[in-house]
């Protein structure tokens, strides 16, 4: 959902708009196309995701990532001014509490 919506907003920008935006490095190498990497530009990669086989060291990792994603959509709100690009954002915040608190109820249960 995130790639779509970076695409939806930057799939019309002028030449200029994508120099001033400081677009023009990622335009060189992708264009418009959506390519997953983090802020700092590092693409995102499987070695990220740490999995043990351990059903509670895994669900423990889950609650971690889940987090991470909230704080990252925190920081996104704190930064937006385009209501539409809000509104996503926090459908997606909500969607990673869920999330969070399913992880938690079944590690809870075990």
């Amino acid at each position: 959902m995130i790639g779509a919506l970076v695409h939806q907003l930057t799939r019309n920008l002028t030449e200029e708009q994508t120099r001033e935006g400081g677009f023009a490095p990622y335009f060189v190498d992708h264009t418009t196309g959506v390519y997953p990497t983090a802020a700092s530009g590092f693409p995102w990669s499987a070695a990220s995701m740490a999995v043990k086989g351990d059903v509670i060291c895994d669900l423990t990792e889950d609650l971690a990532a889940e987090q991470k994603a909230r704080v990252t959509y925190d920081n996104i709100l704190r930064l937006s001014d385009d209501p539409d690009v809000s509104d996503v954002i926090r459908f997606l915040r909500e969607r990673e509490i869920v999330h969070f608190q399913r992880f938690g109820e079944t590690i809870q249960s075990r």
